[in-house]
């Protein structure tokens, strides 16, 4: 049995595939900066938060990625002054041209979570969207963590794949994979070119960045071995994401221009029916362990 790779090597490969996913990452899974992509944002963070959450003077974003949820809780009000780190500069080079396309002041900082540049108690919240899973030494992370935020600071991180959710999310890959040629033929699609999306060998990545995948427990223990109290882990999206990743594995196997607009409003609309379903009825009521993602929030105490 192979080895597994050393922390830095991880690191390296996140490097790599985000620097060549970052020119279509944002095209590539939906992401928006208007009213659509602020009310997602808004809405994940309520849940942990509060209707009202914030406002948060000083941010640090983990993994900003592209912006996603460093630009959109700007544009709410919900952080004041927004510093966003990531592994792979080609991500943050992305996320500035978005901010100065949307008029935002950002600050930016290419770092690896477990060794940030930042001076203790730097931030009232620190945060992250689809994060932890890449980062291959989480305590040292969450101890950074702990570090720089202020005394009575938030932590929040959404989007984190459970381990019961990444075995079930296979199912539906696997049935739309099969039913892939049938499904094009109905839409009068052509396949996907073999190199989609570019990037040759750093997009055979894909699999090798994700390095975990989560139980409640070990979110709740990396948090308060690290220092955190007030944990709490929530459950999120099971119908939405069995739903989403059926369409998403479709999609993939076409030419993306060849995809009908009726195809594309009927995959959009009921994702968003399928996850107002999950929010009211079954996330409220269902073990955290069963959903797709999970969620995390803490508080570091003042004293």
């Amino acid at each position: 049995m192979a080895a597994p790779p050393a922390p830095d090597e991880i690191l390296d490969v996140n490097r790599r595939y985000h620097d060549v996913a970052a020119h279509d990452y944002d095209a590539k899974w939906g992401i928006s900066f208007g009213e659509i992509g602020r009310h997602q944002v808004l809405g994940k963070v309520t849940k942990l938060l509060g209707e009202r959450p914030g406002p948060f003077a000083r941010s640090l974003e983990i993994g900003s990625g592209t912006g996603y949820f460093s630009l959109n809780l700007l544009q709410d009000g919900v952080i004041g002054a927004a510093t966003c780190t990531d592994i792979s500069p080609g991500m943050l080079e992305t996320l500035e041209g978005n901010a100065r396309a949307l008029g935002l002041d950002v600050e930016t900082a290419a770092c690896d979570a477990a060794e940030l540049p930042f001076e203790d108690e730097s931030f009232d919240i620190v945060l992250g969207h689809a994060v932890l899973h890449h980062l291959p030494d989480l305590d040292r992370a969450f101890a950074e963590f702990h570090r720089v935020l202020a005394p009575g600071g938030t932590l929040f991180f959404a989007g984190e794949p459970s381990r019961h959710g990444d075995r079930i999310a296979a199912v539906p890959k696997r049935a739309a994979i099969r039913l892939g040629p049938a499904w094009r033929r109905a839409m009068r699609a052509r396949p996907a070119p073999a190199d989609h999306g570019g990037g040759g060998e750093d997009h055979a990545l894909e699999g090798v960045v994700d390095v975990h995948a989560f139980v409640p427990g070990d979110l709740e223990a990396h948090a308060t071995g690290a220092g955190f109290t007030d944990v709490r882990v929530r459950g999120e999206e099971l119908l939405a994401n069995w739903f989403g990743w059926f369409n998403r594995t479709l999609e993939a196997s076409a030419e993306p221009k060849d995809i009908p607009s009726g195809w594309i409003q009927y995959a959009y609309r009921g994702y968003l029916l399928l996850q107002a379903v999950d929010r009211r009825a079954l996330e409220p009521r269902l073990p955290p362990h069963l959903f797709y993602n999970l969620m995390l929030a803490a508080r570091k105490p003042r004293d």
